[in-house]
This record gives structure tokens, C-alpha cells and sequence, in this order.
């Protein structure tokens, strides 16, 4: 007996089904990221939130955290914790309050080791006080992912994970990913795993290259005293 068309479209729009054609209706809360067309290509219109979003390029700098500093600075604003994981460097507090940064929410985590690293993430996702999550594990097996991802469903908070671009040949129980090249001025964004199809293009998304110290988000681990105020470029 024939389904009614409209009962149909009900149960797609009450229960996260998708077709395969299209992007899929995310049954988890999103946050816009910023960017309008991304928001479009993202299952509920933005980075979900209560599930892990990897996020994977070459290498440090080349405009990963301007794609995500729209949602961050939203979320701060709002009064939203926002924990710093194992960053490569040294997060550039003018920088990131030039951004729209309310710097009295952001927490830096820092890890002696890798194993340190992920217990403190599991932990950070879990306690659900933190309304995201930026990570920095670039040695990561499926099985610790797996826990990432559950920690981060438990608590509800919006999980990014940098990644090195070798990582796309590998499972990821992460329902979302992105891998980024730097294009001229513009970041090439590659949705290669998401709920729905896959996205056939690259975006190109417009990413400022900042040159002074009010643009920089990153200072070298290892500058030191005279080379404090040199921020790198993200």
C-alpha cells in the first residue's frame, strides 16, 4: 500500500533521515560558523554541537582557526567556556580579542603527553562545562576517537580535532570532516564526511592573511623574550 506522500515528508522532517542527494537534517543542535556557504553544505546549518568535527590541513597556519573564530567569539559572548587543547603554539590573546574574543571564557590546557592530552580532552567533553572544545592530536587511533566522540555527545559541547591531512586515509567515527588547502587568498574547504552526500566541489571561503600583531593568533612556542610581541600567521 503506497506511502502518502505527505506522511512521508513528516517522518523525514521529525527523524533524522536523509536522502541521499542531499544534505541531511542534523538531529543534534548547530552552531552557524560564520560563513554562509559552509552553513549551507552543513548538516543543521552549522558546526554541531555534541559531536566531533575534525578538522585536517597540511600544516599549522595556512587560516584553520579563522573558519572557526566566528562561532568561538559568538560563543563567548554568550558567557560559553571555549578550551584550548594542546595548541601548537601559544594562543595570541590580542589577536583573538581583535577577533570578537571575550578572553575571561577561553581556557589553554596544556598536556605533558599524548596520553595526557586525551584523558583531559575526555574529561573536558564530559564535565559539559565548556560550551567547545579545540583539540590538537595528531596521533590519534580509532579506538581513542571513539572515546572523543562519545564524550563529546555526552556533554553536548561542539568538538573541533586539527588533524595533519594524512589522517583523511584513515576511519574516523567523526560525522563530520573537513580537510583545508590554502587557495591564493581564499581556504579550499573539502567536506569529505558528512551526513548526506558528498560535496562534490571545494569551497572557497575568503580567509584575511594578517600581517601585524593585531591579526595573529599564534605566537612560537619557543620565541623568547625579544620575540614575544612577533605573532606567526594562522
Amino acid at each position: 500500500m503506497p506511502v502518502p506522500t505527505a506522511a512521508l515528508e513528516a517522518v523525514l522532517h521529525r527523524h533524522p533521515v536523509w536522502r541521499g542527494g542531499g544534505v541531511a537534517r542534523s538531529p543534534v543542535r548547530a552552531e552557524p560558523s560564520g560563513h554562509a556557504g559552509l552553513d549551507r553544505e552543513l548538516p543543521g546549518g552549522g558546526w554541531p554541537a555534541g559531536a566531533l568535527t575534525e578538522i585536517l590541513c597540511a600544516s599549522h597556519g595556512i587560516g584553520e582557526l579563522q573558519l572557526v573564530l566566528p562561532t568561538l567569539a559568538a560563543l563567548s559572548r554568550a558567557e560559553g567556556r571555549i578550551a584550548w587543547l594542546a595548541p601548537p603554539h601559544l594562543p595570541y590573546a590580542p589577536a583573538l580579542a581583535a577577533a570578537g574574543l571575550c578572553l575571561e571564557f577561553l581556557t589553554v590546557v596544556r598536556a605533558p603527553g599524548r596520553r595526557d592530552a586525551l584523558w583531559a580532552a575526555e574529561q573536558v567533553l564530559r564535565a559539559g562545562a565548556c560550551r567547545a572544545l579545540l583539540m590538537w592530536l595528531p596521533q590519534s587511533g580509532y579506538g581513542e576517537l571513539r572515546r572523543l566522540a562519545l564524550a563529546a555527545e555526552a556533554g553536548g559541547a561542539i568538538a573541533f580535532l586539527f588533524r595533519p591531512s594524512r589522517a583523511a586515509q584513515e576511519s574516523s567515527p567523526a560525522p563530520l570532516r573537513l580537510a583545508l588547502e590554502p587557495d591564493g587568498g581564499q581556504l579550499a574547504v573539502r567536506v569529505f564526511k558528512r551526513r548526506g552526500a558528498q560535496l562534490a566541489a571545494p569551497l572557497r571561503i575568503p580567509i584575511p592573511r594578517p600581517v601585524h600583531a593585531v591579526g595573529g593568533a599564534f605566537l612560537s612556542p619557543a620565541a623568547s623574550r625579544s620575540q614575544a610581541a612577533r605573532p606567526c600567521l594562522v
